[in-house]
């Protein structure tokens, strides 16, 4: 049964190529690094997010949000595996620090569409963490949304259906989400400032990011389960 639902808007999905290991000492017993060509990948995520509402409820909520992220399989479902994930709305992270036990903070946004594309820029403001601030434009190269091809790149770094947390005692918990497949579009970016590496414990990754922006979907997402 769904717990949440919620629309993701003007996504971008920027993703590095990381050694396999460097991720592997971040994560807790029982994930593992989900590879892709012989890498680890990590992403950077900025959205909107709208209209978020529990089951039920008449009235939902919208703000932005910006995550640092990999990917990881518990032997058997491949998935997401969050190190932050910032919000500009404080009744949202504290309840999905109390609901997912998600690392959520608090941060001041702003999103803005202009002719180059998305502008997002967030300042966080959560003394739970350390400081990071995020500031870069992206948008689409192209014309038309398509589907992630099967087994493609793009696929392995957009599609995925749960995501996992650890507890401070080191136990891991899954929640499942349900989408239809993401209407993607190849993207670009210029990034002007990207604090989330350093407040994560991490070198900036070399080179460009693969980047992709899609202009999003409606999402469902379950209960917190114990893996």
């Amino acid at each position: 049964m769904d717990l949440l639902r919620m629309d993701w808007r003007d996504v971008g999905f920027l993703h590095w190529p990381v050694d396999p290991g460097v991720v592997a000492a971040t994560l807790p017993d029982g994930l593992t690094v989900d590879i892709r060509d012989g890498q680890a990948w990590l992403g950077v995520v900025p959205f909107e997010m709208r209209d978020i509402r529990p089951r039920g409820s008449p009235i939902g909520r919208s703000f932005g949000e910006l995550n640092l992220r990999t990917y990881v399989t518990d032997g058997d479902t491949p998935g997401v595996y969050f190190y932050n994930l910032d919000a500009d709305d404080r009744l949202s992270v504290a309840l999905a620090r109390r609901l997912f036990e998600l690392p959520y903070y608090r941060a001041s946004m702003t999103v803005r569409r202009t002719g180059d594309g998305v502008r997002f820029r967030s300042r966080r403001t959560d003394d739970r963490a350390p400081a990071a601030d995020f500031d870069a434009t992206y948008g689409p190269v192209d014309d038309e949304p398509h589907e992630p091809a099967p087994r493609s790149l793009e696929s392995f770094l957009v599609s995925r259906y749960r995501f996992y947390v650890a507890d401070d005692a080191g136990t891991i918990y899954y929640a499942d989400i349900d989408h239809e497949p993401w209407p993607l579009q190849a993207g670009e970016v210029d990034i002007r400032e990207n604090d989330l590496f350093a407040a994560n414990g991490f070198d900036r990754p070399a080179g460009d990011p693969v980047v992709y922006y899609s202009p999003g979907i409606h999402v469902r997402a379950g209960r917190l389960r114990r893996l």
